[in-house]
């Protein structure tokens, strides 16, 4: 992968975030994207830090998603707030990392996290499902590291 910051366009960040709107148009559920070059540790455990730095956990359901790519770690992490985590089965983010992954092993980095994306919200549509008085919690920017 390339480095955190060649991985993307800035057309193709504006179509990532486009995908955010999207999704979150669905869900309750906020979503996020953290790109980095890497951190030396478990992807998992960066993107838990990283939750967390950036203020995911203090969503009104605690109902963030995070996807977290570390570039030149070659690696990426889905991380769900508590509240996600209380309600979902153990492997409900399988077919998000599948989805991603097989974009990503053939570098189409954007189409990738953009079908991660989509799906990411489709999946928390069930157990979260918009609401009118649905507020976007989080900003849609992507945040790097």
């Amino acid at each position: 992968m390339p480095s955190s910051e060649d991985f993307l366009t800035i057309e193709e960040e504006r179509e990532i975030i486009e995908a955010i709107r999207i999704a979150e148009n669905n869900t309750s559920g906020e979503i996020r994207v953290h790109i980095e070059n890497g951190c030396g540790k478990d992807p998992l455990e960066r993107a838990k830090e990283v939750f967390h730095l950036l203020k995911m956990d203090n969503t009104k359901q605690d109902n963030g998603v995070l996807i977290y790519v570390a570039t030149k770690e070659h690696t990426f992490a889905i991380c769900g707030g508590k509240g996600i985590d209380k309600v979902v089965p153990k492997n409900f983010w399988d077919a998000t990392k599948n989805t991603i992954i097989s974009h990503f092993k053939a570098k189409r980095f954007k189409q990738g996290l953009i079908e991660g994306i989509l799906l990411a919200g489709k999946e928390l549509k069930a157990h979260f499902p918009w609401r009118e008085d649905n507020k976007n919690e989080l900003s849609d920017e992507i945040s790097r590291g």
